[in-house]
């Protein structure tokens, strides 16, 4: 019985061998992709942290020369944020603040540049705020085809009351008061809770009259 059994039990061994002998190439390749794969998601991760918190000490010029009110600083500071960690939360802040710098001093050309890459490279969370502004913008400049066209990519529910207002003020500086009338009150519709757009659009819709 014992001799059955060895015997059996070497038969094991020696199909496990032969097993081995014909895939421990796949085996070990499975291992060591499996080892580099989580050495990479921790060198990600770290990376990651790392390049966040340069970001933000990037950042700390930026917010330095806002408190200062200095547009050229703000700008020039910026410059090496939006350079070095082009698709950071900071840098398309920075990009966000340098912008209302620019309005503020009337340097609407800057100012439509700044918001234009916010638009295009920044984080998905100030996109919605860089696209009504620069509409604004471009209705300083006249430029009132352009600002309805901006205004037109907008597909955030939580931005269409503001969009609406706007598109109101675009319009009726084109004369086109109907349909500024239209837009206001759309913007009353869309706007919820406490949001101060519903207020605005309506001092603003019974200013032209009122719904006709």
């Amino acid at each position: 019985m014992a001799g059955s059994y060895d015997f059996e039990e070497q038969e094991r061994i020696a199909e496990l061998k032969g097993w081995w002998e014909d895939n421990r190439w796949y085996v070990i390749g499975a291992i060591v992709a499996a080892v580099v794969a989580y050495a990479g998601w921790q060198g990600w991760r770290w990376w990651g942290v790392r390049s966040a918190e340069d970001a933000a000490s990037l950042y700390k010029p930026v917010a330095d020369a806002a408190k200062a009110n200095d547009p050229k600083k703000i700008a020039e500071a910026a410059q090496p944020l939006i350079a070095k960690h082009p698709g950071s939360f900071y840098a398309s802040e920075s990009g966000l603040v340098a912008a209302k710098a620019a309005f503020d001093a009337n340097n609407l050309d800057e100012a439509r540049k700044q918001l234009e890459w916010v638009l295009d490279k920044g984080v998905e969370e100030h996109r919605g705020i860089a696209r009504t502004r620069l509409a604004s913008v471009l209705m300083e400049q006249k430029k009132y085809d352009e600002a309805l066209k901006v205004l037109d990519g907008n597909k955030a529910d939580s931005f269409a009351a503001s969009v609406a207002d706007l598109r109101g003020d675009i319009m009726l500086a084109q004369g086109r008061v109907d349909e500024a009338r239209a837009a206001y009150k759309l913007a009353m519709e869309k706007a919820e809770g406490r949001n101060p757009v519903k207020n605005i659009a309506e001092t603003k819709l019974n200013a032209l009259g009122g719904v006709q």
